[in-house]
């Protein structure tokens, strides 16, 4: 099962998602932390994005590649000076290769709190069966 998801983070700092907005030059991109488990129905990633919100991410599976991307937005109120910075700015990208074992139709995500869920369900595997053999 660990060769259903592949991480190809040392493409995503190269290269912008090829959906949607892409960010500005200025803007850098930052390298979403991730946690990867398997349970008995598949895979489920769990990636921490803070403030991201459902309408600035972009999830896509294309060609067998997921591909998350965060915008983020200013936190600070228009006007406002900052005074002290922990959070690096910046727009959140990942990017796996998932095998063909992933049933790509059954891929549901949620985003609660700035951590994005992906469930990668299983491919069926056909059930054992009798074939019949016909003779002359």
């Amino acid at each position: 099962m660990s060769q259903e998801i592949r991480k190809t983070s040392e493409e995503q700092n190269e290269q912008q998602p090829s959906t949607g907005d892409t960010a500005p030059p200025s803007r850098a991109v930052i390298t979403a932390p991730i946690d990867i488990y398997e349970t008995d129905e598949g895979l489920v990633l769990m990636a921490d994005l803070p403030g991201v919100t459902t309408d600035t991410l972009e999830l896509q599976v294309q060609d067998n590649k997921l591909t998350i991307f965060g915008r983020v937005s200013p936190v600070a109120p228009a006007g406002a000076r900052l005074l002290h910075r922990e959070y690096e700015q910046g727009d959140f990208l990942r990017s796996f290769i998932l095998s063909d074992e992933v049933d790509y139709d059954g891929i549901t995500a949620k985003l609660n709190n700035g951590v994005l869920e992906v469930n990668l369900p299983r491919m069926p595997r056909a059930e054992p069966r009798r074939i019949q053999v016909d003779g002359d």
